[in-house]
């Protein structure tokens, strides 16, 4: 990424950048701090530059090695769910993909961790993120399933893949008064949430979702 290309799209970029704004405003999204950094952060430069004109529409889009960057929704939807109104300080994602999610939670989070188990895009995302000076997200590269034991706990957990059960090391490294919100299923799958508090934890199930599945190992 260079800078022409993080300004080129100029003023266009800006309006279409608040038109999404006030999309996912009649979309429902009501956290204000949240659509803030979401206007903050430029979608564009974390697409291929022949889909730069698309990166503000409410789709997801390919980056390559079967990933895609999600919908702006969903990034709200999955952000406002896992925030709650609350100030956060350590935030764990699951699935880096281009580095888009990592650069919102950055924007409402103290200190970010991502995990990405595709090199490529591991590296891709570290270049975008450092040119955002984006110095408070930390990205590894690594099993997703298996979380960032040595940083937890976590006062929120989000994973961008597809799991057909809620991984247990997820679980243990969700700080109580968390909040984790992930895709569960295959064919079909639903948006959960979880909660643990010191009773344990607590699972609400919310809309249906479409999102590449969860894998194991490093690629």
């Amino acid at each position: 990424m260079n800078s022409l290309r993080q300004s080129g799209i100029g003023m266009t970029s800006q309006r279409t950048r608040g038109r999404m704004i006030e999309r996912l405003r009649a979309q429902g999204i009501r956290d204000e701090v949240l659509l803030a950094a979401m206007n903050t952060v430029p979608r564009h430069i974390f697409v291929d530059e022949a889909m730069s004109h698309l990166a503000y529409d409410d789709k997801s889009l390919p980056i390559g090695f079967g990933q895609t960057i999600s919908q702006p929704y969903i990034v709200a939807r999955m952000t406002e769910i896992m925030r709650d109104g609350k100030t956060l300080n350590r935030v764990l994602e699951i699935g880096t993909g281009c580095g888009y999610q990592a650069a919102v939670l950055g924007q409402v989070a103290s200190i970010v961790y991502s995990v990405e188990r595709i090199l490529p895009l591991h590296e891709r995302a570290a270049n975008y993120l450092q040119e955002l000076h984006a110095e408070n997200v930390r990205l590894s590269y690594a099993d997703g399933g298996l979380g960032l034991p040595g940083e937890a706990p976590f006062d929120g957990i989000i994973m961008a893949a597809a799991a057909t059960h809620i991984p247990q090391a997820l679980l243990e490294q969700l700080a109580v008064g968390g909040r984790m919100v992930l895709p569960l299923g295959a064919q079909e799958q639903i948006l959960c949430m979880i909660e643990r508090d010191a009773d344990g934890y607590h699972e609400s199930r919310l809309e249906a979702v479409k999102f590449v599945p969860l894998l194991t190992g490093k690629a």
